[in-house]
């Protein structure tokens, strides 16, 4: 008998993982979950310890037979599809019908849905409707990382829990030593850029060079990643599947990085804001806010090398005329 599948570490034992523990001990969870996050792979992990508690029992008290969340023939996934993810209204259709059948080893049924944002809006109000109506016995669990960007009417039908990431700080190669890099030429800039056209010039060197720099980061980690999630997706998975899987690890690094870049310029300004520095004050406040909106930019398909390149000029201007 297999042992329950775990929570991720960091949310063992907290407060929304207690309520979902205690509501499907005494079965009493909402037959709709909103799992959303900063985090997809943290939500993904947390809907799958559902999925096997639902599925296979609870801790104490597993089935004989247990199997993993991907195999269980009681669980189904819809994930986008292609390059432009988006979820189809047929893909959304086909899970429906296989949501209707009896459940054919567990007492239930369970669907995740991932990046349910991605949902065409023909496909959220076919999807509507289950949710207005579900099938008996069966447990729909909604991902997302961009909650306000589903419809209202599906927010109202689902019980939201909200968890933060528990991914641990990025370790792909050259990263760290860009936040240094980083760093450091921030330290530069708030000395001055003196009128020499070679200071100049060199300060704007260095700013490409970030940009080439994070490209390539970010490809490689992206690369390492796909290969070790790619021998755990389900081998029925199609092409164009596979295809949105990989953009949405790619656009999920990506998000991490420009995260991990905000807080490392909070953390080289928090010294300088400690002493009472007024003019750093005004500059981590207009660095964050082009950072955020070049952030936005990216979930309309911005390239993230140039909304990289916006950032490092503007705070090029910021920084040094602090």
């Amino acid at each position: 008998m297999s042992p329950a599948l775990s929570w991720p570490p960091a949310l063992a034992g907290t407060p929304a993982i207690a309520v979902i523990e205690q509501a499907i001990t005494r079965q009493r969870l909402s037959h709709s979950l909103l799992l959303h996050g900063d985090d997809l792979e943290t939500l993904v992990a947390v809907a799958q310890g559902i999925a096997d508690r639902l599925l296979n029992g609870e801790p104490g008290r597993r089935a004989a037979a247990t199997f993993p969340v991907d195999q269980h023939p009681d669980s189904f996934a819809l994930r986008p599809a292609g390059k432009m993810r988006q979820i189809s209204a047929d893909a959304t259709r086909e899970l429906i019908n296989q949501l209707q059948v009896t459940p054919a080893v567990a007492a239930r049924k369970v669907a995740i849905l991932h990046e349910v944002d991605r949902m065409h809006l023909t496909a959220a109000n076919v999807f509507l409707k289950t949710l207005e109506e579900p099938p008996a016995h069966t447990t729909l669990l909604l991902l997302t990382t961009r909650p306000y960007a589903l419809l209202p009417t599906i927010r109202s039908r689902v019980l939201h829990f909200r968890f933060p990431s528990a991914a641990t700080p990025i370790a792909a190669d050259g990263w760290q030593p860009w936040l240094e890099d980083y760093r450091a030429w921030l330290g530069r800039l708030t000395e001055g850029v003196a009128s020499d056209k070679q200071v100049i010039a060199d300060h704007v060197f260095t700013l490409y060079g970030l940009v080439a720099r994070f490209d390539a980061v970010l490809e490689f980690a992206t690369g390492e990643i796909w290969k070790q999630q790619k021998e755990k997706l389900p081998p029925d998975l199609e092409d164009d599947e596979q295809v949105a899987i990989e953009t949405g690890i790619a656009n999920g690094l990506r998000s991490r990085l420009f995260a991990e870049i905000e807080q490392a310029t909070r953390t080289f300004a928090l010294p300088r804001l400690t002493a009472g520095d007024e003019a750093t004050r005004r500059a981590l406040v207009g660095a964050i806010e082009r950072l955020e909106h070049g952030v936005g930019l990216l979930r309309l398909n911005l390239n993230e090398s140039a909304v990289l390149e916006d950032f490092l000029l503007a705070s090029l201007r910021i920084w040094s005329r602090r």
